[in-house]
């Protein structure tokens, strides 16, 4: 006999409030850490919680009621299904300062560095389309998207060529 699986956990009028790594970002509830999904610092939610962990919980986004003021309209038409860039839904200037936090937080938590006189970021002048990388898969069992596991389609030719999803 398996475990018992717990139910989703839906929270209202939630406030992210701060970005996380790997392009996800950060909410609170009754003091409790929630890891968001495509959330950006300013939006207020609804969140579908679908994992339960003792010192925080991870999210998803149902609903937005108020959109962030930083929040801008991703450039690039495959942001949130490649694994490249993980915040084309926020302005630049706020992801060079949340990025730049990030790197001042890791310095003195993780390696206790005096970063009094750490120089600013600086930011590109290329602020789209200037990845450098990329990682091709093949496979003959591509991915599915979520419209075609829905349908009831019987999808033969699954070869595929592409990059990483997230």
């Amino acid at each position: 006999m398996g475990r018992k699986k717990k139910e989703n956990l839906f929270l209202q009028n939630i406030e992210v409030i701060d970005t996380a790594h790997k392009g996800k970002s950060i909410a609170k509830h009754n003091e409790r850490v929630i890891i968001v999904k495509d959330g950006v610092p300013g939006d207020i939610c609804n969140l579908k919680v679908y994992k339960r962990r003792k010192k925080y919980w991870e999210a998803e986004i149902e609903k937005i009621h108020k959109y962030s003021e930083y929040r801008t309209e991703p450039q690039c038409e495959h942001f949130g299904t490649c694994g490249g860039c993980k915040w084309q839904n926020m302005n630049y200037d706020t992801q060079l300062k949340f990025k730049e936090k990030e790197v001042i937080d890791n310095l003195q938590r993780i390696g206790h560095v005096n970063t009094q006189d750490y120089p600013s970021i600086i930011g590109s002048k290329n602020t789209y389309f200037y990845r450098n990388k990329m990682e091709f898969t093949f496979s003959n069992k591509r991915w599915l998207t979520k419209d075609e596991i829905d349908s009831a389609e019987d999808i033969t030719n699954r070869n595929a060529c592409g990059l990483h999803v997230p």
